[in-house]
């Protein structure tokens, strides 16, 4: 059975059990979650396509720490869960913003700026990071670098990078798993720190250093970047200074700064939802929201002991489905049980 097709015109009326602001991980498995509890759902989400991060960002990365998976791809853990939802045929509004949301638990009523309404029992909010944006160096010239491809922020296909001097700057997980991954495909990798110490899982940091010593990739530390140079949006190099002000060049076609993303709730924010440091409080248990039947999942979700990791969006998304399960099916006792026992609801 294929996906539905995302809807491209305003929908005036539409109702769903369940409306999901957010179609990245945690969103579609959350969609899974209660297709099983035989609860209706809707996706929507301000991209044109499925996927948040893993789409939108980096399509084919690897990724480590999903169960009985050693290593997948982010494009293809998408295509996955995707497939695993297909036999509830979920509807979808992509390119959607939902600007508003009003009413109360049994009869909230969601509004995007496309003019779609939407009517739901209850509210699952999976939106990622939000509204996400690449934090920028502060470097002269900068958007003409963009605007070419000399300077990206997110690596989608590797094959872009064939043969071309890479320069990535950043001490985070991302610096490191893209200067692994891009090993064999650029001409020279070169990465550039202000302190040794990366913020990375310790296994890719381990690798990064056996690659560094190995000369598969160069370490500049402690370095940050000063200045960028080229002519016509063209890359040549990238000027490199150490804390005390002296400086190097290296030769780039590309630079890669990987220094995280800003995050912005947008409307999510004027809500009237409590807030902690930029993410939606939920309570542990329920992964409900300060609002009763509106729900939060996934990296805007925050609670003592949170973890920010993928598996751990798709633990929430089952205990949001669970704990929904009374609002949508009231007169309904919700005995648990196991998928292999029960299969997937037809």
């Amino acid at each position: 059975m294929n996906a539905p097709a995302p809807s491209a015109t305003p929908s005036p009326g539409l109702t769903t059990d369940i409306a999901i602001i957010g179609a990245g991980p945690a969103g579609l498995f959350a969609a899974f979650e209660c297709g099983m509890l035989k609860m209706s759902t809707l996706l929507i989400d301000a991209l044109g396509e499925v996927g948040g991060q893993c789409s939108a960002l980096y399509p084919e990365k690897p990724i480590y720490d999903i169960p009985a998976h050693p290593a997948i791809e982010a494009g293809d853990l998408i295509a996955n869960l995707e497939r695993q939802i297909e036999p509830f045929s979920v509807p979808r509004l992509l390119g959607r913003r939902v600007e508003s949301l009003s009413g109360e638990t049994g009869a909230f009523v969601l509004g995007t700026d496309r003019g779609d309404v939407i009517h739901a029992r209850a509210v699952i909010i999976a939106a990622g990071a939000g509204a996400f944006g690449p934090n920028r160096p502060p470097l002269d010239g900068l958007p003409d670098y963009e605007a070419t491809g000399a300077v990206q922020y997110y690596v989608r296909r590797r094959e872009d990078f064939r043969g071309k001097r890479v320069v990535i700057a950043g001490g985070g997980d991302s610096a490191v798993d893209w200067a692994l991954n891009l090993r064999g495909i650029a001409a020279s990798i070169q990465v550039v720190h202000r302190r040794p110490k990366f913020r990375a899982a310790p296994e890719t940091a381990a690798q990064l250093d056996a690659a560094a010593k190995s000369g598969e990739v160069e370490m500049v530390i402690p370095y940050q970047l000063h200045a960028l140079h080229g002519a016509n949006g063209a890359l040549t190099g990238v000027e490199v200074a150490d804390l005390d002000g002296k400086t190097r060049m290296l030769d780039a076609d590309i630079l890669l700064p990987f220094f995280g993303l800003s995050m912005d709730l947008g409307p999510i924010a004027g809500w009237g939802l409590e807030l902690a440091k930029h993410h939606l409080a939920v309570t542990a248990a329920t992964c409900e929201t300060s609002q009763k039947g509106i729900f939060a999942i996934g990296d805007v979700a925050t609670y003592p002991g949170k973890l920010k990791l993928i598996l751990q969006g798709f633990s929430e998304a089952a205990m949001a489905a669970h704990a929904i399960h009374p609002i949508v099916h009231p007169d309904t006792a919700l005995h648990f049980e196991y998928s292999t026992s029960k299969g997937v609801p037809v």
